[in-house]
Parts: C-alpha cells; structure tokens; sequence
C-alpha cells in the first residue's frame, strides 16, 4: 500500500465552487439532486451505498470484508468506486473532488489523512456523525484511540490503528553487535545510524532513510523530535496558533542536517528527490538498515511478490527526545471515514461506517483498528493473521513486534484545520532550502514561523 501523503493540495477554484454546488444541491430538486439519487435504490427495495476509497483490494480486502458486511444486512449492497488502483491518494483525492463537482451520487468516503478530511469537511463535502453517535450512546473519543473532532463535531469515524514505528534489519543489528532497542532516544538512534552506515559509492548502506518531505506531504519527517510527545505535536496547536516556536522543532531540523551533513548515516535528501527512491525498497533491498514508518507496513512485513524479503526484521518504538521522557507516544496513521453530505441514505452510510471500524476491522484482517475495544493482547492474534499474508512471516520478529504496538500511545490530537496543507507547503519548502545548503537552521525556523503566521493571519475569518 501507498503510504498516503499528508497534503491535500490546493483545489482548483473550478473544483471548489463546483463541489460547493453539487454539496449545496442536495434536497432542492436540482440537476445535482436527482443524480444524487442514480443508484440509489435498486431494483427489489435493496439500498445501493456508493462507498468511495483511495484503498486497494489488496491492502484492504474489500470484496471479503464487504461480503461480509452485506451477508449480515440483507437489502445493503456497498458500491465500492476504487479511485485508484495503485491506492495513490494524490491522485484519489483529484478524482475525488472531480465526482463531487459534478454531482455525482455519493454516500460513504474515505480520506487518508487530516488534512484532506479537514479541507473537505470546511467544503461542507461531508456530514456530522453527533447525532448518531449520541443515539448509539457512546463517547467517540472513548471509543476509539483516535480524536476525529473538528470545530467541536464528528465528521468522521476512524479506521486503522497504525502507530509509526522504527523497521530494523536485525541481521545488520547482529553483524554490528547491537541490540533491538526497547526504549531509546534520538541520540541513540543516530549512534545506532553511524554504526551501521558502511561502504561506499553504489554500494553504501545508509543506517537510516527519510522519506519526506514531498511536495507538501510527508511532514511528519521535518518534526520527528514534536511527534513523540503527548500533545503539541502538530505545527498549530489546538487554539489555532502557531507551533513553530518550539524548541523540538528546531531539534527535529538539527537531527536531520547532523545525520545527513555530518554523519553521512542518512540517504541525502536530493538524492530521495532526483532517484525518486521509495521507502520499501531502500529497506527491502538493504540500501538502509533502519527506517522511521508507519505500521501499516504490517502487511508487508514479511515480505511480499513486488518486494522479497531475504533477512530477518525486528521492530523498536519511535526513540525519545530524553531518556527521562514517557514512551509509546508516535504519530498514528488512520483512515477518516465519513458520510457524504449529498448522500440519500445517511443512515444506512452511519451504519455501515460504524461497522467497518469496529466488526469489520477485525474482518478486514489488515491493520490494527482504532476501536478500542481490541485489546492490546488481542494484538497479537491480529498480528499473526496479517503476517500471515506475506511470503515469510517467519522472518518477522513478533515478539518485538507485539510489544511496540500494545505498548503505543496516540498523541493528542490536534483539530486540522482547513488551510493545514497550505502550512505544509511552505514549511516543506523551507525545509529543501535548509537541506540543500541555501540557507541556515536558525533562518530556517524563522522563515518557517513567519510563514506559518502569515497563513493563519490570512485563513482568519
């Protein structure tokens, strides 16, 4: 699977006033009503949801997992329209916005990332969730691991449990005579990075790689020191104003340059750029012994047709700024699932949503959940039955595997706000500008906070 990217991207203003108007149209009778309706309701009074997803048949087991869905609710059939076959979310989010411009039918939808579902919803392209989570009698935020809260109401319901983690060539550990850590900091992991950087040319193997920032996506690798923190981890906070003025910040931009500049463990940046390299393969292919990622790799642990793997993987939690520091806290990767604002049958969409990131979560058979009624002993039996789908699920160390996940925690979440991909643009780009050498740290964090307070200023209402 993809690993989907944090930015949105700006719409265009055809697309926007487009979607405000196929989102508008929805009970006046218009032209974008009645094709709201098409494929509704089929033949033999069964309800057609229309189910739009960036997500692949092979990362998510759609046609079992809705099969399932359907068996249980004779009379529900769930329309799945794939957006894209290589689950790209850039391009889902394009086809996406263009459906919904043109007034196509629409009820249950997927987004992969905050910021995509935080700009749609200031679309009013999606509907709040308050009433049927008050009528169903439970806290969303009790119930779930993840907050999906924006301006004080549910505009979705949270899929995957994903946690970042560090992936680990054990063979190199062992070569190199150290451990899989089970507790360490940033300080530790560029130590573990030197050692285990060797060779020269074509033939270097780097300790770590980062796989972003990219054009706007990727952030989380320009504040991998913010990510492991009970709160603040975001470049806003939860009042709306700006983060980047702290020092964590800073020492995520320092960690970067020390260890590319310096230590020369980390694969250059414009390297990432130019070579258009990708995270499985560098860690697959042994290009790099570490990498800092999300556990939706789950599913390709053990090695898969596109990628083999041919040496043995352990696991460690994302390091620490201090020793001293709690553990467990990482960025989570979730899915925001949502009701279409235009949709005809919001009830049966809650429904169905309600079922897919609880029941239908262990079905899918594919990532942990974020309902938190799964245990974190019960990790272990989901473990096995996702590891069991790669090619050598033998391969993985499990233990460590197991620990990292049941001993994670979500930091809390930060409400995204509307213009979030705006913000990640520009730190994005102050960010090449430090790592190509065109200017300093220091002008790095400054340039970054005026920026990030000149978007906010502009996006005030």
């Amino acid at each position: 699977m993809n690993k989907k990217k944090l930015g949105a991207g700006v719409l265009s203003g055809v697309v926007v006033a487009g979607l405000l108007a196929g989102c508008g149209g929805a009970g006046t009778g218009s032209g974008t009503d009645q094709k709201g309706a098409e494929g509704g309701a089929a033949a033999g009074g069964t309800t057609e949801l229309r189910f739009y997803t960036f997500g692949t048949e092979s990362a998510y087991n759609w046609k079992k997992t809705i099969a399932a869905y359907e068996e249980k609710n004779p009379g529900i059939k769930v329309n799945l329209i794939g957006l894209s076959e290589k689950g790209d979310t850039q391009e889902a989010l394009k086809k996406l916005d263009l459906a919904a411009a043109s007034g196509e039918a629409m009820d249950v939808l997927m987004f992969s990332d905050p910021a995509s579902y935080a700009q749609r919803v200031s679309l009013g392209m999606v509907a709040p969730m308050d009433d049927y989570i008050a009528k169903d009698g439970y806290k969303e935020n009790e119930e779930y691991r993840v907050d999906t809260k924006i301006n004080g109401k549910y505009y979705a319901l949270p899929g995957k449990y994903n946690p970042w983690y560090v992936l680990l060539n054990k063979d190199m550990l062992d070569a190199a005579g150290l451990k899989v850590p089970t507790d360490w900091t940033w300080d530790e992991f560029m130590d573990y990075a030197k050692k285990l950087t060797k060779g020269d040319g074509a033939n270097k193997v780097y300790g770590t790689y980062f796989h972003g920032p990219q054009n706007g996506g990727w952030l989380d690798y320009v504040k991998l020191a913010m990510s492991n923190q009970p709160d603040n981890t975001e470049f806003i906070k939860a009042d709306g104003s700006s983060n980047m003025d702290s020092p964590l910040f800073k020492k995520s931009l320092e960690l970067r340059v020390k260890m590319e500049k310096d230590d020369k463990s980390a694969v250059p940046y414009a390297d990432m750029l130019s070579q258009k390299l990708n995270y499985r393969t560098q860690f697959f292919n042994q290009k790099a012994a570490m990498i800092v990622t999300g556990s939706w790799m789950n599913s390709e642990l053990g090695g898969t047709d596109q990628v083999p793997l041919n040496f043995n993987v352990s696991v460690a939690p994302v390091p620490k700024n201090n020793a001293a520091d709690p553990g467990g806290y990482a960025t989570v990767a979730t899915e925001y699932i949502s009701i279409a604002a235009n949709s005809k049958h919001k009830d049966e969409a809650y429904k169905f949503i309600r079922w897919l990131t609880t029941d239908g979560a262990i079905v899918q058979g594919k990532n942990t959940p974020s309902w938190s009624k799964v245990k974190p002993e019960e990790f272990a039996k989901i473990t096995d039955t996702i590891l069991s789908g790669t090619k050598n699920p033998e391969k993985v160390d499990k233990e460590a595997l197991n620990r990292v996940l049941s001993n994670s925690k979500a930091s809390a979440i930060v409400p995204p706000v509307s213009y979030q991909a705006e913000v990640y643009k520009a730190v994005n780009e102050e960010f090449e500008k430090l790592i190509l050498g065109k200017q300093d740290i220091d002008a790095t964090v400054k340039a970054s906070q005026d920026r990030v307070n000149q978007i906010i200023a502009a996006n005030k209402k």
